[in-house]
């Protein structure tokens, strides 16, 4: 097996994940899995903690979380690297929930080059130990949750890879609707960017955006409206217009999020096809052995090598407004 640390993350995050591949990479049966430090195969989904902390191996959920001056940081997992296409996602309905290509009809899915972009214009991802429950509507938007963790897009310099552990500052929050379900999307940088300094306004980190990335907040619009149409779907819409909200609601919307999984990890709502199954998380009725998780882990495919650089989608799309 290829045991594969996918490199440190900022503040030395990767220092206690290491990531394990299965199966063959570009192909349906493709999984990524997680170990801590002590190599104990985890959920990403569940065993993470969301907030980033010096205890938080052994605090699930973290009681106390790390700052950088007065901001509280939050654990990042990168699902899609910038520039690639491939939709790699955590697979919320298998237990240890293990990043995979994400399949359709059965086909492996990949986001279309929305020009003048390519692939996603982020690196993409989730926070751990949140939860967008499909059966608690939205006092915001009107709609349920879509069933997954809150997704994140990190805006920092660096290419981040697939499994990596990013701690990350919170700048703001755009709230799509996709399909009639609530789709949070986070907007994020690595606090260890070189850029991450310069966007340090007390409430108002989205204008410093603007400011030191110019056209990157309207891009980011753009290509969340679009992504679907080259599939023949129609054009996402947004709650207050397509307005980004400031970096105090976004954390309020997280921790709503946050208090969902800690529901639905301790059985007091239905997760319905969810994958609870974790290894950490004090007092849950889902928490499993270690000897559990191995088995689970080795009886999906062996690694098997492959293309190592997902295929690419090579069209291009223009869709004037």
């Amino acid at each position: 097996l290829l045991l594969a640390a996918r490199g440190w993350g900022c503040l030395g995050a990767m220092s206690r994940y290491s990531t394990e591949q299965r199966g063959r990479p570009n192909s349906p049966d493709y999984r990524l899995y997680f170990k801590n430090a002590d190599g104990k195969y985890i959920s990403p989904f569940h065993d993470i903690p969301l907030f980033a902390g010096s205890k938080e191996d052994k605090e699930i959920p973290a009681k106390r979380s790390k700052t950088t001056g007065s901001e509280v940081l939050f654990n990042m997992i990168v699902e899609a690297p910038r520039w690639t296409n491939a939709k790699m996602e955590i697979a919320t309905e298998e237990p240890l929930n293990p990043i995979k290509h994400d399949i359709k009809k059965g086909k492996l899915r990949y986001v279309a080059n929305i020009f003048p972009h390519k692939g996603y214009i982020w690196n993409y991802g989730a926070l751990p130990q949140t939860w967008e429950d499909p059966s608690h509507m939205d006092n915001i938007t009107g709609c349920c949750g879509d069933n997954d963790p809150i997704d994140v897009c990190e805006i920092g310099s660096k290419v981040h890879s697939s499994g990596e552990i990013v701690q990350v500052k919170v700048l703001g929050v755009l709230a799509l609707v996709d399909e009639g379900e609530t789709d949070w999307k986070i907007i994020a940088i690595s606090a260890d960017d070189p850029e991450a300094q310069k966007i340090h306004g007390k409430y108002l980190y989205i204008d410093d955006v603007k400011k030191h990335k110019p056209g990157y907040l309207e891009a980011t619009v753009d290509w969340f409206q679009l992504y679907k149409v080259p599939d023949g779907k129609p054009e996402n819409h947004f709650a207050f217009n397509g307005e980004f909200k400031n970096k105090d609601f976004a954390v309020e919307i997280i921790k709503s999020t946050h208090e969902r999984w800690k529901a639905l990890l301790h059985k007091k709502v239905d997760g319905g096809t969810i994958k609870c199954t974790n290894v950490l998380v004090s007092g849950s009725p889902f928490c499993c052995s270690e000897e559990d998780a191995r088995s689970i882990v080795q009886s999906a495919p062996a690694f098997m090598n492959g293309d190592s650089v997902s295929p690419e989608v090579d069209s291009w799309y223009f869709f004037p407004k």
